[in-house]
């Protein structure tokens, strides 16, 4: 089994600015701790450096008129108008670079995929991937391209079969909308509910439309849902729904904005439910291509996709963070110098109410989608 790391220092040279929470550093830590790590060093992997899309990679789904628009302010400089395009305002600044690191992350996402579609890699790693809430002609929720709809529309265009598992605490709502309509590709998504977190999206009653009814599946878990709701909602829903729809390659969205240190989410995961959801992806997977995605504190988003790496190349590491990592970044604050979180598990009344609550999610969704 070949394995893909897609990555480039130039992740880290962008920057949404010093109030955003989505910190572009967080990649360059990310890829420091694998490497620290030996990860990258295993036989059967391989390092691949990130390359821009093209233009006509974007207009897979994105307008031309948008396109336009996030060109023109790639200096850094704002325009009239842009606002009508989620730009400039709250979630979606525009920075210096906005439209270079747009294509560059896309071009990431879509080498990962060439290079799991061509049989040269089972599974291929972009950790900068992921930014699945951009709409066709609008910037939403830190997210200017839509890179997991830009690579699944590839694939479509060679005839793959694609199913889409998005575990990111926030809804997969663009690449939801992308694939509404088609039967073609199945969406998946565990999040936190749309009543309580952005974008408002997400319910069970979202199911497809047209040809795609059906094809559209979300778990959306109530606020303060731990490791054990998780894994349950995972395992008795997308194991059956991956063997029914046999996909040729999964695309997996692996946000972290789940984890209990998270700023902006209510969900209280930690590395234990998120290695193991990992591992399951991984089992269902003919083929993966795995993209990165939400992840608010730094650390949070280093320890677990080097978890991940790990899991994806049956590597068991040792939980003390390597000296060098930890010499190099002192700042950062690694907590007690580990690689795993403790275990955690809500308990009393809360808990019960939220397992009653997560029991009836999952019976609905197997009523409506195992029929």
């Amino acid at each position: 089994m070949k394995t893909a790391f897609i990555y480039s220092d130039d992740f880290a040279k962008y920057n949404y600015g010093p109030a955003h929470p989505l910190k572009p550093f967080r990649l360059k830590l990310t890829y420091e701790l694998i490497r620290a790590y030996g990860l990258l060093a295993l036989p059967d992997v391989c390092i691949v450096e990130a390359k821009p899309s093209t233009e006509e990679d974007l207009l897979l789904y994105h307008t031309r008129d948008y396109l336009d628009v996030l060109k023109a302010v790639n200096s850094g400089l704002e325009i009239p108008g842009e606002e009508r395009y989620g730009l400039g305002v709250g979630d979606n600044p525009v920075f210096a670079g906005v439209f270079a690191w747009s294509r560059l992350v896309t071009g990431a996402s879509l080498q990962a995929a060439a290079l799991v579609d061509s049989g040269e890699v089972s599974i291929a790693f972009n950790i900068s991937g992921g930014l699945h809430h951009a709409l066709a002609s609008r910037a939403s929720g830190f997210c200017y391209i839509n890179d997991p709809v830009i690579v699944i529309a590839d694939l479509l265009k060679k005839g793959r079969r694609i199913a889409y598992i998005d575990i990111d605490a926030h809804h997969g709502d663009g690449v939801q909308e992308a694939f509404y309509h088609t039967d073609q590709v199945l969406t998946i998504s565990l999040h936190e509910s749309g009543q309580y977190l952005f974008p408002g999206t997400g319910f069970t009653a979202e199911t497809g439309a047209g040809p795609g009814e059906g094809y559209a599946v979300n778990i959306p878990l109530p606020p303060s849902s731990d490791d054990e709701l998780f894994v349950y909602a995972f395992n008795e829903v997308v194991p059956q729904l991956i063997e029914r729809f046999r996909p040729d390659i999964v695309v997996g969205q692996l946000g972290v904005d789940t984890f209990r240190t998270d700023p902006l989410a209510h969900l209280n995961f930690t590395t234990n439910g998120f290695c193991d959801v990992i591992r399951k992806m991984k089992e269902l997977s003919p083929r993966l291509v795995a993209l990165g995605g939400g992840g608010y504190e730094i650390t949070n988003v280093a320890r677990a996709w080097t978890l991940a790496w790990a899991v994806m190349n049956n590597v068991e590491l040792p939980d003390e963070i390597p000296e060098a990592v930890l010499a190099q970044y002192p700042l950062e604050g690694f907590r007690n110098r580990r690689l795993r979180d403790e275990a955690y598990q809500e308990e009393g009344a809360v808990k019960e109410q939220m397992r009653d609550e997560v029991v009836r999610i999952v019976a609905r969704i197997r009523e409506m989608s195992f029929r």
